[in-house]
């Protein structure tokens, strides 16, 4: 993607022309509605970008500069405006090959969102290319708050189809203790995947009707469901299917798994970046690795609820999940302690001879004091409570990734999240301590 392509003057001609027949044979909007878009060009600042840069809309396109890292080589990022010299009746967001990309309408100064907490946010949307792609709606609920809710299936339908008028729930973007009152972000777009889609009519209505639903938070990290992102679609379910198929041909080869890993990203790693490690030493237990990149606790929920444990009898599960509930959608603490107490149900059930190590959630972020790093400690605190010290057993091994003073270094955490293999090393030293016993405790009570 170049500036020529996203500020091509064909494109813009026939995209504000449809805009503008869309605008004319739309309902006249009730007063008291927030109007975002139509506004003049300096209403708003107007922020393009991916996860490591940023940059102000000032004109009529702009391209964020690669991602430095080697996360997406070749990711690209842009945004074009549409309208007057002077105003901008549309927006448009175009992002390849990137697991992230954003385009934000931040308030110059803080507003008072309190008023439409009833109502809901509507826009126009008009998706030209979402095959490879995602698309999420995001709002401010607060200091250190931002919610999204996807639009991963209505605007993949959308595509091809014009303009389309979406409606959420102002209630989809509340949480206990959100905070509407000082909002600098009313409203945003989020891609991942490659996509190209436009944006207008963007308002806060007090008394709008929603057209799209969005999940109930409170019970979203409890109810199993696969994982369902842009990025994810064409592995996930494969992949599921692909561990299942391995752990029959264990089973068959007379090697039944003696120890499960049950994950995400962070687990599955022991496949890349720990591969070293888990040969050395978790292969002679024809160790079984269930992480996911990307699952939250419903994801491995449904997991196990789908045959991931079938036939299987290990002596010890190690799971380690909740680091997702907080990063994808912010989660409360006890809501993420209750989805893990949900799995853990459902290991028990499933393999009541086993013993469960339940690890904490690892550390992420630089500073100790960061938002989603207290998010995972809070969690930490809550689940410590869940182990009975007879078939399932905590363990905090988190020291043994920070510095002294808490920090985090990233030749041991290379994003601040993901494990390097020294970061695999020190996870396999300080948790052989506590997970040799148990498989020794279950080989003795098999007889062994």
């Amino acid at each position: 993607m170049t500036p020529a392509v996203i500020a091509a003057s064909a494109c813009r001609t026939l995209l504000t022309a449809g805009l503008l027949a869309w605008a004319g044979a739309t309902p006249a909007q009730d007063a008291g509605d927030l109007v975002l878009l139509p506004a003049p060009a300096q209403a708003w600042r107007t922020v393009v970008g991916h996860w490591e840069e940023r940059v102000e809309l000032v004109g009529a396109a702009a391209v964020v500069p690669g991602p430095a890292g080697a996360g997406a080589p070749g990711a690209s990022v842009g945004a074009s405006a549409f309208g007057p010299a002077d105003a901008r009746t549309a927006l448009s967001l175009e992002w390849k090959d990137t697991w992230f990309a954003t385009l934000r309408l931040e308030s110059r100064s803080p507003l008072d969102l309190r008023p439409w907490a009833a109502g809901t946010v509507e826009m126009d949307l008009h998706v030209e290319s979402l095959a490879k792609g995602g698309l999420r709606v995001k709002l401010a609920c607060g200091e250190n708050c931002e919610r999204s809710v996807s639009l991963l299936e209505p605007a993949r339908s959308f595509a091809g189809k014009g303009w389309q008028h979406v409606s959420l729930a102002l209630a989809c973007f509340v949480r206990e203790g959100a905070d509407f009152s000082r909002v600098t972000l009313p409203f945003a777009l989020e891609g991942g995947g490659s996509g190209r889609v436009s944006v207008a009519n963007v308002r806060l209505r007090r008394a709008g009707t929603p057209n799209v639903s969005c999940p109930d938070y409170r019970t979203e990290s409890v109810t199993a469901a696969m994982l369902a992102e842009s990025w994810s679609l064409d592995w996930w379910l494969p992949r599921h299917q692909k561990k299942q198929q391995e752990a029959r041909e264990l089973l068959a080869a007379g090697k039944s798994p003696q120890l499960v890993f049950i994950g995400d990203s962070i687990t599955q790693g022991w496949e890349t970046e720990g591969r070293d490690i888990w040969a050395r030493h978790y292969a002679r237990y024809h160790a079984l690795n269930l992480g996911f990149g990307g699952d939250r606790t419903e994801n491995v929920l449904w997991r196990l609820q789908h045959g991931a444990l079938d036939g299987l009898a290990p002596q010890v599960v190690v799971l380690m999940i909740g680091t997702n509930n907080a990063g994808h959608r912010g989660e409360n603490p006890e809501t993420t302690a209750a989805g893990i107490h949900r799995v853990l149900d459902e290991i028990r059930q499933r393999l009541p001879a086993a013993q469960v190590l339940l690890l904490a959630v690892f550390p992420r972020e630089q500073q100790p004091t960061g938002h989603l790093r207290r998010i995972n400690e809070r969690v930490n605190e809550i689940i410590r409570s869940q182990a009975d010290g007879r078939s399932v057993h905590f363990a905090n091994l988190n020291s043994a990734f920070s510095n002294p003073d808490g920090t985090l270094s990233r030749d041991i955490l290379p994003d601040l999240l993901h494990l390097s293999e020294k970061g695999y090393a020190r996870w396999q030293r300080a948790m052989d301590p506590v997970l040799n016993p148990l498989l020794g405790v279950a080989a003795s009570a098999a007889g062994r």
